[in-house]
């Protein structure tokens, strides 16, 4: 089993480091070593995870390419334009919920370099608000209704009873409050932008000599737009309420499973927003957020894969090896979610490829449902692409690696956040009685 794990590891270091669509072809290979090397039985691919994801993303992207997202990015510049001084506690809120509509974190590329621009010309330091901002867009993956992560996740639970709504009463007010959280304790993060030796540099050699505000174009608003959000936010209202109300998904006289319901109604969308705002379905088709979700989609095809069948082939061995331990300290599984997040930088993967040894080991559904924010761990290491975006545009250079690569802009507002929301999500089971 050792050596399996290291093929597996080896697998997934190399996938990290390709990039791209690396990370699923590289689980693709590992599935092989598996399979032909050591003769481990194959498991069913996540075949209804991949369809929704490809759902979903076919919606989003539509309403990116009839303007829908630069339109939500107008709205926010607006909205932190009114309110400068608060732009560390406001900007992360604003990319959660770009992310929370949306269901991927890829659309905060968008408004990241409105925070920064807004930041810098308030004096106040970039890295405050930018650090958690990006933080954000991702917690709130594990609090959208249609992100891979969750999908997946509602899936793997079907069998004992939890809705969708029972996931997401535990998750949203569980990330908010780990954001909010990460958010004062980012506004005291560095020196004041004034004092910082490395923005008194690049001011000196005159590299705000032209206000970057002078340079940015208006946009202006479109009716298509403004549809397309409405569609795309129309159509998950009603997948949070199939998946709430039992009763709706019984249609002619048999229950539908949410997977076919959240495919009908994003493609349904998706058709939607072409129709009606006269899209280009081919301009959809080579948007950011269907590039980086198809992406998404190879990595699960190729690491859940690998995965699933590495965990049932060695089930029995896993279970003699962790299950006293887990089953007395339950939250371990946790860490467990966070240190895999931080090797395959995609949450919907991690859940795929671990929660089912969660639920093999007897975890409580609920406390899998609370640990949920733990796959956000991928800010550890700064070389996510977001993390990397946010870092090149920020201009004055305080949102940064730091010397010891680890003690970078990001890790103390991920692990406050991280922390905050796991915590929050066990006082609500708790609450709950669950």
């Amino acid at each position: 089993m050792l050596i399996q794990f290291l093929f597996i590891l080896t697998a997934i270091i190399i996938g990290a480091r390709i990039q791209g669509i690396g990370l699923g072809v590289m689980g693709g290979l590992g599935l092989a070593v598996l399979v032909f090397g050591f003769g481990l039985e194959p498991t069913s691919p996540p075949i209804d995870v991949m369809l929704m994801i490809v759902a979903v993303i076919a919606a989003a992207g539509c309403m990116q390419a009839a303007g829908g997202l630069d339109l939500m990015v107008s709205m926010a510049e607006k909205f932190l334009r009114k309110h400068p001084q608060r732009i560390t506690l406001f900007s992360p809120i604003v990319t959660y919920l770009f992310t929370f509509v949306a269901g991927t974190g890829h659309v905060a590329y968008s408004v990241l370099p409105v925070i920064a621009e807004v930041a810098r010309e308030t004096k106040i330091r970039p890295e405050r608000p930018l650090g958690i901002a990006v933080i954000a867009s991702q917690q709130a993956i594990t609090a959208s209704p249609i992100s891979a992560a969750t999908v997946a996740l509602l899936s793997m639970l079907a069998g004992y009873d939890i809705s969708l709504l029972n996931i997401l009463m535990v998750t949203i007010p569980a990330t908010l409050v780990g954001v909010l959280l990460g958010a004062l304790v980012s506004m005291r993060v560095g020196k004041e932008l004034h004092l910082d030796p490395e923005y008194q540099r690049r001011l000196e050699n005159g590299m705000f000599a032209k206000d970057i505000s002078e340079e940015k174009t208006q946009y202006k608003m479109k009716s298509k737009a403004g549809l397309s959000v409405l569609i795309f936010i129309l159509a998950t209202v009603f997948i949070i309420l199939f998946g709430s109300v039992e009763s709706l998904r019984n249609i002619g006289g048999r229950d539908l499973n949410m997977p076919i319901i959240i495919e009908i109604l994003m493609l349904s969308a998706a058709a939607l927003i072409l129709l009606i705002t006269k899209t280009n379905g081919i301009k959809a088709a080579q948007g950011s957020v269907f590039v980086a979700g198809m992406q998404a989609v190879v990595a699960i095809f190729g690491i859940a894969w690998m995965g699933d069948t590495f965990i049932h082939g060695n089930m029995d061995q896993l279970r003699e090896s962790i299950e006293g331990i887990v089953k007395s300290m339950p939250w371990i599984f946790g860490i467990a979610l966070f240190v895999m997040s931080i090797l395959l930088y995609s949450q919907a993967a991690t859940v795929r490829a671990l929660m089912p040894l969660g639920i093999a080991l007897g975890i409580s559904p609920w406390m899998l449902i609370a640990l949920f924010p733990t796959v956000n761990g991928y800010f550890f290491l700064p070389n996510y692409p977001t993390v990397v975006a946010a870092i090149n545009f920020d201009r004055t250079g305080t949102t940064r690696i730091g010397k010891w690569v680890l003690n970078h802009s990001f890790m103390l507002p991920g692990l406050v956040a991280t922390v905050g929301a796991v915590v929050t999500g066990l006082i609500i089971i708790t609450l709950i009685g669950k």
